[in-house]
């Protein structure tokens, strides 16, 4: 399938760390990553006019799809591990074929957790909410957001492997044909049927994406389309860790917002607004990451050792640059900022002491989302797995127990969700300058 005229992808005057080339991967990246976010963002502006029991519904409801979606990042993050494995090495199409098998993965595990969605809708917004009435309205956004759930899993997938053959050009202009129209249809749905126009603007662009990526995989692809169980194995072998790591995560956030919602509807409303604005920023943040993925697996598919050390001290510092000019902007904008998504007082109120925990985490989150990705790009799925495990259990769980017990509320919340990152962002120093991620193992043929 590889064929064995392929040549690897760099040459000599190629192989060192330059600012244009991380540049070049980053900022198409950050394009992609931004762009649901900001759909996310728009869409709590226009259902926060609506008034505090749709937001706190659709925070419900987006809780949960954010839940069943993320725990798949491997199709992602771990297929572009693999594949820019491979095409360091000059195996391009055994890199394509990677998300075909990623693809296959997506469809199958998609359509069963919509499915369950659908099934258990009532019960599990009944709890996040404590609200029959917020619930009633989180269940109809819920159902019709499932069919989505797929769409978002393709997406996943077509990011992973387009990445690794460091082409993320192409994901940005397939995120745009799909965002764009569904943007522009948002208002005017949320006009006509209320929050469950939210639900059908979000499924129109997620399948307008989802066709583009099948078509760029159908063009680009030259060998079997059989699932390949020996491959999907090996997939999922990575996929474990980071889906333990994924619900690590979503342990904390579904926690979160459980807990905000039995303080008051206002608590859980301000956590919505809070929450997407920190999902935006730590992506943007991501788009960094993306590049140091990509190259560090490339550089280790070769043998480069030290351009892969390059990647992760450029792209650090890049990133916290960056972080920190975000932090200000938030620090100095905030009154502005929070009063475009609500005008809500008690949901403004609830905000002001957790803003200046959303803007530590902001720039911590500089160096420790750049050092994700290098480990990523290594493979080293276990250790960032233990990593977010022990995150949850030392830095988080006392916050939300204190926050509950004690009635801290919001704030008591967002200091275990910083207490988290702290003890993230100590793991990963240690690790990169360790060098134990810089294994030379290749991904089996």
């Amino acid at each position: 399938m590889t064929g064995a005229t392929e040549q690897p992808p760099h040459t000599a005057s190629e192989s060192s760390v330059t600012l244009r080339r991380v540049l070049a991967l980053a900022l198409p990246a950050l394009g992609v990553l931004a762009a649901n976010p900001l759909y996310l963002l728009l869409d709590t502006a226009v259902i926060g006019r609506l008034g505090a029991g749709q937001l706190a519904a659709l925070a419900a409801g987006a809780t949960v799809q954010s839940t069943v979606t993320t725990q798949l990042t491997f199709l992602s993050y771990g297929t572009t591990a693999r594949s820019s494995r491979f095409y360091g090495a000059g195996k391009k199409q055994r890199a394509i074929a990677e998300g075909v098998q990623a693809t296959w993965v997506a469809l199958g595990v998609g359509l069963l957790l919509a499915t369950v969605v659908w099934i258990f809708a009532r019960p599990i917004a009944l709890f996040l909410t404590n609200d029959a009435g917020t619930a009633d309205m989180a269940v109809q956004w819920m159902r019709v957001a499932a069919f989505a759930i797929p769409l978002t899993l393709i997406i996943m997938a077509g990011n992973g492997w387009l990445r690794g053959i460091q082409n993320t050009k192409l994901p940005f202009y397939l995120t745009l044909c799909g965002l764009v129209p569904g943007a522009v249809a948002l208002p005017f749905l949320v006009g006509r049927f209320g929050l469950v126009g939210s639900a059908v603007a979000n499924v129109i662009g997620m399948g307008l994406t989802a066709a583009g990526f099948l078509v760029a995989l159908v063009v680009a692809h030259s060998g079997s389309w059989a699932p390949n169980g020996r491959v999907i194995a090996r997939q999922l072998v990575l996929g474990r860790d980071l889906i333990l790591r994924s619900l690590s995560f979503q342990v904390a956030f579904v926690s979160a917002a459980a807990v905000a919602g039995r303080v008051s509807v206002a608590a859980l409303a301000a956590h919505q607004v809070m929450l997407q604005l920190w999902n935006f920023l730590t992506l943007v943040l991501d788009s960094l990451a993306i590049a140091a993925q990509t190259l560090t697996g490339s550089a280790l598919g070769t043998g480069r050792i030290s351009e892969a050390r390059a990647v992760g001290e450029k792209v650090t510092r890049l990133s916290l640059w960056f972080a920190l000019t975000l932090a200000a902007v938030f620090a100095v904008g905030g009154p502005f900022i929070r009063r475009l998504f609500t005008i809500d007082e008690a949901v403004l109120d609830a905000m002001a002491v957790p803003w200046w925990l959303l803007i530590a985490m902001i720039a911590a989150g500089g160096v420790l989302f750049a050092l994700d990705g290098v480990l990523l790009g290594a493979g080293d799925a276990a250790f960032l797995r233990t990593l977010t495990l022990s995150s949850v259990l030392v830095g988080f769980l006392p916050g939300i127990a204190i926050a509950y017990w004690a009635g801290t509320g919001l704030t008591g919340i967002w200091c275990g969700l910083a207490a988290m990152i702290v003890v993230r962002l100590v793991g990963d120093v240690w690790r990169f300058y360790s060098m134990r991620w810089a294994s030379l193992d290749q991904p089996d043929d």
